[in-house]
This record gives C-alpha cells, sequence and structure tokens, in this order.
C-alpha cells in the first residue's frame, strides 16, 4: 500500500461546507413557510455539524478506488453525493435518539429535546414531550428526502446517478428495516449473539461502510462483480466498526462520546456485548446485567455492570472479534489492488480509515 498524503480534516471541512451550501438553498425555499421552518432548518443545521464524517468518506474513496480521486467538477459531484449519504445519517441519528429516548447527542441535547424544552419554556398548549417527539418525526423525514435530492442532483450524469441510486434505496430500507429489528429486540428484551448480530449488521454496519463505498463505487461506473468484491472488504469493517461503538457505548470517555457513561446500558441496548457478557458470566452476574438493562443508573452502578462485562471475558471477546473482522477486510482490500487493479492511492486511504472506524479509543 501507499502512504496518500490525504488531509481528513480538510475533507471534513469541504464536506461541511457542502452541506452548509445545500440547507442555504432549502431555507431559501422554505423561507415563506416563517418563523417555525426557520426553527427547523436551524435544528436541520445543527444536527448536520461535526462528526467524522466517515460515510463520505467511505463514500469518496469507493469511487476513487475505481476511477481515480476525482478533479475538476466531478469532484464536487462526487462531494455533493458524498454528502448525501451524511444527511441520511443525521435523519437516522435523529429518530434512533427519539426512539431510545436519549437526552443527548454529542454533548447537546437530542432533537425531540431540544424541541420539548421549547415548547415547555413557551408555556404552549399539549404536551411537551409530543411536541418534541414530532418535531424529531418530522426532522428526520425531511432529511432523509433531503439525502435523496442531494444525490440526485449531486452534479454527475444519470448513467452513474442512476446506478448509485439503486444502491442508496437499498441502503435506505436496509437501515429502516434494521432500526425495526432493534426495536423489537429492546421490546422483547433479550436476544442471543447471532440476533444481535443482525440488528448490528443491518442498522449500521452495512449503511455505516459497505453502501457508502458501493454508492461511490456505483458512480465511478461500478458492476455487480466489483460491488461483491468491494463488499468483501466494506461489510466487515462495517461489523468492526459498530463492535467498536458498542464497546465506547459501555465503556466510552463521555468527552469522547458526547454521552453519560454508560448510556447503552442505561437505553437497556442488546448489544453483541451485552448477549456475549450474559452468556459468559456467572448466573447471579448475568440476572443482575440482564435486570439492570434500562434502568435509570448511578455512577457505581455503571461501574458494577462493567466489571461483569470485562470479568466475564465478554469485552476481551468483542475487541478480538473487532480486530478479527478488521484484518478480514484488509486482506479483501488489498486483494481488490492487486487482482482488481484497484487504485493505490484510494487504498491506502481506505486503509487509514479502515484503522480510524476501528481503533477509537474508550
Amino acid at each position: 500500500m501507499t502512504n496518500p498524503a490525504w488531509d481528513p480534516t480538510a475533507f471534513r471541512t469541504e464536506v461541511q461546507a457542502t452541506l452548509d451550501a445545500f440547507l442555504a438553498t432549502q431555507t431559501t425555499r422554505l423561507a415563506p413557510l416563517g418563523d417555525d421552518a426557520a426553527r427547523l432548518l436551524a435544528e436541520a443545521r445543527v444536527t448536520v455539524s461535526g462528526g467524522k464524517r466517515f460515510r463520505a468518506a467511505f463514500c469518496h474513496w469507493g469511487y476513487a478506488a475505481l476511477a481515480g480521486a476525482p478533479t475538476g467538477a466531478d469532484a464536487e459531484a462526487v462531494r455533493r453525493a458524498a454528502a448525501s449519504l451524511e444527511l441520511l445519517h443525521a435523519s437516522a441519528l435523529v429518530h434512533d435518539d427519539l426512539m431510545d429516548a436519549s437526552d443527548t447527542r454529542r454533548g447537546r441535547a437530542a432533537t425531540h429535546r431540544a424541541f420539548e424544552a421549547e415548547h415547555r419554556s413557551d408555556g404552549w398548549r399539549g404536551q411537551p414531550q409530543q411536541y418534541g417527539a414530532a418535531a424529531a418525526i418530522l426532522l428526520g423525514d425531511l432529511l432523509l428526502s433531503w439525502s435523496d435530492e442531494l444525490l440526485r442532483h449531486c452534479g454527475l450524469g444519470w448513467d452513474r446517478v442512476g446506478p448509485a441510486l439503486d444502491v442508496f434505496d437499498l441502503c435506505r430500507s436496509e437501515v429502516i428495516a434494521g432500526q425495526f429489528l432493534d426495536v423489537s429486540v429492546q421490546a422483547r428484551g433479550r436476544a442471543s449473539v447471532e440476533q444481535a448480530m443482525t440488528v448490528l449488521r443491518y442498522k449500521s454496519a452495512k449503511y455505516s461502510i459497505e453502501r457508502p463505498i458501493h454508492v461511490g463505487a456505483a458512480l465511478a461506473g461500478a458492476d455487480a462483480a466489483t460491488l461483491d468484491l468491494l463488499t468483501a472488504f466494506g461489510l466487515p469493517l462495517g461489523e468492526a466498526f459498530q463492535l467498536r461503538d458498542d464497546v465506547l457505548g459501555v465503556f466510552g470517555d463521555p468527552a469522547t462520546t458526547g454521552k453519560p457513561a454508560g448510556d447503552d446500558l442505561v437505553e437497556g441496548k442488546r448489544t453483541v456485548l451485552v448477549a456475549m457478557a450474559l452468556d459468559a458470566a456467572p448466573a447471579a452476574d448475568a440476572a443482575r446485567l440482564d435486570a439492570a438493562l434500562g434502568t435509570a443508573l448511578s455512577e457505581d452502578e455503571v461501574a458494577g455492570l462493567r466489571t461483569i462485562i470485562d470479568g466475564c471475558g465478554a469485552l476481551a471477546q468483542v475487541d478480538t472479534l473487532i480486530d478479527e473482522l478488521a484484518d478480514q477486510a484488509i486482506a479483501a482490500l488489498r486483494r481488490g489492488q492487486a487482482e482488481a487493479g484497484w487504485d493505490a492511492e484510494a487504498c491506502g486511504v481506505l486503509e487509514q480509515l479502515a484503522a480510524a472506524a476501528t481503533r477509537r479509543a474508550y
């Protein structure tokens, strides 16, 4: 692999500028609706600000793996297409926070909580919680609609955008259905490791890495066989990425995650990590963990549950699985470069992105 000179900070700045410009256009379009629409647009700008932009980056470098780094007008078009995936991500986060009853996102109030607080402070009629939920549903829907619009109008010809939209349609169906699987697992209050992996794969892994790479590759003219080769890289990496996110949801530093300590435990998430711990822990510890999921927990109680998960070997088991999946993905990427002639610079950046996605610190 080459050691490419790629500046992820500059890339994130460019993607943010693309999103800002798109939202400025939408703000102008919706201006006749008045102050309420302006408040919705203001929240939209907040929800698409910040973040690591992994999905946009994997889309961009999925394109570059087949066609080389885009230049000129194509560079702007590919960036707009990549930014559309960040709108999809923002939509998923807004809806996910509502369904999980999360209070915060990236260190600030979650969308439904922000609108709920506005309703309460202004002394409006009705229930503040219902107003906040309605606002979050509508904003999430709006962001989802915009993601399609931005990709369709990215600036490339329909011969390239059409196949990319086919991938994007599948991506959106998968993530929404995967979200329902997650809701159902939480409602039943149980999930095997296999069931938890299925939720992880469809709710997050595919739309976080595999499908963004596919969208970029489709824009570059990839056929079905090439997309299958890219799956061998993107799917295991996406699974490793989400497994790391699940570890951070229990063991992460709130200053890094933007969420309270042990937030996944408080929300009762039946992740692969939790499923493995319930299988491996002594009966009394497993019962304690199971009963605590989805309840209000003090810092000491979170610490006690962390001790159970770590002590039974589940944390080490997930860390090992993350490494194995990441290694599998990198091996597939290197085969693609060697056997299919994928662009060396792009493959080098994709290796960097793989490391960044799976080696995030606690």
